[in-house]
């Protein structure tokens, strides 16, 4: 497979994955009316952010996967987290749990966590991207837990 082709698949499946979430969540987001923490954002901003964070993902992956770097334990983790992300609006918005969001959160951390590291002993520059992506779902866990504490 060409390094087009293996970055543009490696794009499109967190990009889609997470805009199948979007779709699934968009007529259950409460977000506008929940009572929301300092430094909460306009709900605009979140699917910008996130598609953001899917490209960079992508190209993340793209990267090892073209260069032939990604083992079985590169595939487990980098599905793995995206699993787990995939999961956490359904739990926030859809289930309404929000207590057991935050904590499903703190596992995508530490699993995003892994994947960094993992990524960064391959090639730094794969693991360097995802930064941005665990600075978000960190500032996103204090959001959660704020969301929680407020509106109980």
């Amino acid at each position: 497979m060409s390094k087009f082709k293996i970055y543009v698949k490696s794009i499109l499946v967190p990009v889609l994955i997470g805009g199948l979430v979007g779709i699934i969540i968009s007529n259950m987001m409460d977000y506008n009316s929940l009572e929301k923490p300092p430094l909460a954002p306009p709900s605009i901003l979140f699917p910008i952010v996130w598609t953001i964070l899917y490209i960079l993902m992508g190209i993340s992956y793209g990267i090892l996967k073209s260069n032939s770097l990604v083992d079985d334990n590169i595939r487990l983790i980098y599905y793995s987290q995206l699993f787990v992300n995939a999961l956490w609006p359904i739990f926030f918005f859809v289930f309404e749990w929000r207590l057991f969001s935050f904590i499903w959160i703190l596992l995508l951390i530490v699993l995003v966590v892994k994947m960094i590291t993992m990524f960064y002993s391959k090639n730094k520059t794969a693991g360097l991207l995802q930064i941005p992506y665990l600075l978000w779902i960190i500032f996103a866990s204090y959001l959660n837990l704020s969301v929680y504490l407020l509106n109980r």
